[in-house]
């Protein structure tokens, strides 16, 4: 096999080659191939390759003429009420962290916290609950006591304040404040950084419900923890047991995502898009979310235009929308990134290719998801016959920059395929054989693993499944880093992993305090830890067993795929075989003409010499003649 690879230049950025026109079938043609005995499955492929919309008259011509079920269906697939609203999606500039324009004004409830963004020490105090006597249950030493921790508090010494709340609590003597005590032990944490501490004491607030006084003040305080981590978990626990009418202001966006995503998890999509709906415009990275779930929510009912109008909002929303903290700006421009890559699915999974291959195109190369689009893309320029393009985004994917960060097995398929459809077999053969020696003992290990703790009393070690892989103590495995790193884009897997690392900083935070507090506050800090600890891991363990079992399943999809095409190769080396024995005449031909390759005048071609380099990454193109007959 000889091959040649150029670079290719674009002399207007990211411009892509204009793909060839489709070949229209009419009704009359479909039923001329029927009536002389084309198998139905060629003529579904014909239709397919063919890229046609079918009108409804078109449909209508096949039904009366009694055309075969998968021939009508296809038809229906393709047909214009099938496709997707031609909603024009413009990637603009990047957001940059922005707050609301104006001030003043009453904002306990009416603005979120959000952990990193800039606080004024006024906004620190301005939240807290009313003073006075008539608001405290107690009137004893009680009261003077919480009193004097809270002027402790107002005053910026929050470790003296939370020792005297410690100590109430644990006294035992002031069961009626009890609120009111974990409340400002949490505050008075909550400003030493310790939020997994805080976050503790909040709990014990929002568990007495919304008529407790401090409920409204104590759950935003764990809205805020959970924005920093990513961690939903504790509030998907309770979030649900709270009437809607009840929930605080200052957290009622939140909640009411939240309360979305459950009943999405839950598979009651009508009820998830209803509080969705509820989410002000206004609040920012959570009305991106809402929308980008409106989108999976349309495209798995089958409402392709408006997921694609959903998915389309996200993108043009995101220059708009209010961003208060460095981690907002990420997620947002994540969200973008993914709204793009899922309208290029629809595009695809209705088989107009030149489309998808534009959406995966307007992904940024600065993208976190910029391999996985691009790997996306050379599957549709395949489905288009460019197969050279495919081949070139392929190795793009394969290169050193992505080969220890990115695990997308399938690539090695999509390239063995298109090598095969080039005839390329010895090429097919090496490529697949060597996938194999790879991917089957990964594969072993996953699915021994995920088995050890598939029962329901292995369930309840999972803790221990998650410390084998990322614990402290280094576990022999086969599993590539990039393996690990693509269950991570699970970001309930991701929240629960940083919410663990925050708790090991934050334990170090404790252990730095002076004794008097250590031995008392910090004590009973660190026996909670080791308590939640163990929760978190489990579900963490938990999340990380369905990624390595979905995982398993895939490996073990693709290697199937990968024996059913070297199977094929042996049947087409025999197709070859025979042909070549009929046709003696070809063998004496074993050189072939030199091609002159016809650029495109907006690019620029030179030869590949074998080394990558970052501005090169995306537009490699192979001169592949292949060796079909």
């Amino acid at each position: 096999m000889k091959t040649s690879l150029f670079v290719r230049a674009g002399v207007f950025s990211l411009a892509l080659l204009s793909s060839s026109p489709a070949w229209a079938l009419s009704c009359d043609e479909i039923m001329n191939m029927v009536n002389v005995n084309v198998p139905a499955n060629i003529i579904v492929q014909t239709m397919e390759s063919s890229g046609e919309v079918f009108t409804s008259d078109a449909v209508r011509c096949l039904v009366n003429n009694a055309a075969p079920k998968e021939i009508v269906d296809t038809a229906k697939k393709m047909s214009a009420s099938a496709q997707p609203a031609d909603t024009e999606i413009v990637r603009e500039d990047e957001p940059e962290v922005k707050k609301p324009a104006g001030g003043g004004g009453d904002t306990s409830f009416e603005d979120e916290e959000r952990i990193g963004e800039k606080r004024t020490k006024k906004d620190s105090f301005e939240d807290l609950p009313e003073e006075g006597e008539e608001k405290r249950t107690s009137k004893d030493g009680c009261g003077r006591q919480i009193e004097e921790a809270v002027d402790l508090y107002k005053a910026a010494k929050p470790l003296a304040s939370s020792k005297v709340l410690f100590d109430l609590a644990e006294g035992g003597t002031c069961p009626n404040d009890a609120s009111e005590i974990y409340y400002y032990l949490g505050r008075s944490l909550y400003e030493l950084q310790m939020y997994h501490s805080a976050q503790y004491y909040f709990m014990q607030v929002v568990k007495k419900g919304p008529s407790d006084r401090f409920f409204d003040y104590a759950l935003p305080k764990v809205v805020a923890i959970a924005r920093l981590t990513g961690d939903d978990s504790e509030l998907l626990r309770i979030v649900h047991k709270i009437p809607p009418d009840e929930y605080p202001r200052a957290a009622k966006n939140y909640l009411n995502y939240l309360m979305g995503v459950r009943l999405y998890d839950e598979d009651n999509l009508n009820e998830a898009r209803r509080y969705f709906a509820q989410i002000s415009t206004k609040s920012g990275d959570l009305y991106l979310k809402s929308k980008y779930f409106e989108g999976v929510i349309f495209n798995r009912t089958g409402k392709l235009k408006s997921a694609v109008k959903a998915f389309g909002d996200v993108v043009r929303d995101a220059k708009n929308v209010d961003i208060y903290t460095e981690q907002e700006l990420a997620e947002v421009q994540a969200l973008e990134d993914l709204a793009l890559i899922n309208v290029a699915r629809i595009y695809y999974g209705i088989q107009r290719f030149d489309e998808s291959s534009r959406y995966y195109s307007l992904v940024p190369r600065s993208s976190d998801y910029w391999p996985q689009a691009l790997f996306e893309a050379a599957w549709a320029n395949f489905m288009q016959n460019d197969l050279n393009l495919t081949l070139g985004q392929v190795l793009t994917v394969h290169s050193p920059f992505y080969a220890e960060d990115e695990f997308i097995p399938e690539a090695t398929i999509l390239r063995a395929l298109t090598f095969f459809n080039l005839c390329e077999y010895n090429q097919v053969e090496r490529e697949l054989l060597a996938f194999e020696a790879k991917a089957k003992p990964m594969q072993d290990e996953l699915k021994d693993f995920v088995k050890q703790y598939s029962t329901s009393e292995g369930k309840k070690l999972a803790d221990q499944a998650f410390d084998a892989y990322f614990g402290g103590v280094k576990k022999e495995t086969v599993l590539p880093k990039s393996m690990f790193l693509r269950f991570l884009r699970n970001q309930d897997l991701l929240a629960l992993v940083k919410h663990l690392q925050m708790m090991e900083d934050e334990e170090k935070l404790i252990n730095a305090q002076k004794s008097l507090w250590l031995d008392s506050v910090g004590a009973h800090l660190k026996t909670v830890f080791e308590e939640d600890r163990r929760r978190y891991k489990q579900r963490a363990g938990l999340v990380m067993l369905s990624e390595m079992a979905r995982m398993s399943n895939y490996l073990g999809d693709l290697l199937t795929q990968s024996q059913i095409i070297r199977f094929e190769v042996v049947s087409a080396q025999r197709s070859d075989y025979q042909y070549k024995v009929a046709n003696t005449d070809l063998a004496e031909t074993t050189n072939r003409d030199q091609v002159d390759f016809a650029t495109d005048v907006n690019f620029i071609f030179w030869p590949f010499n074998g080394e990558f380099w970052v501005d090169e990454l995306g537009f490699y193109y192979y001169t592949e003649q292949g060796s079909c007959k």
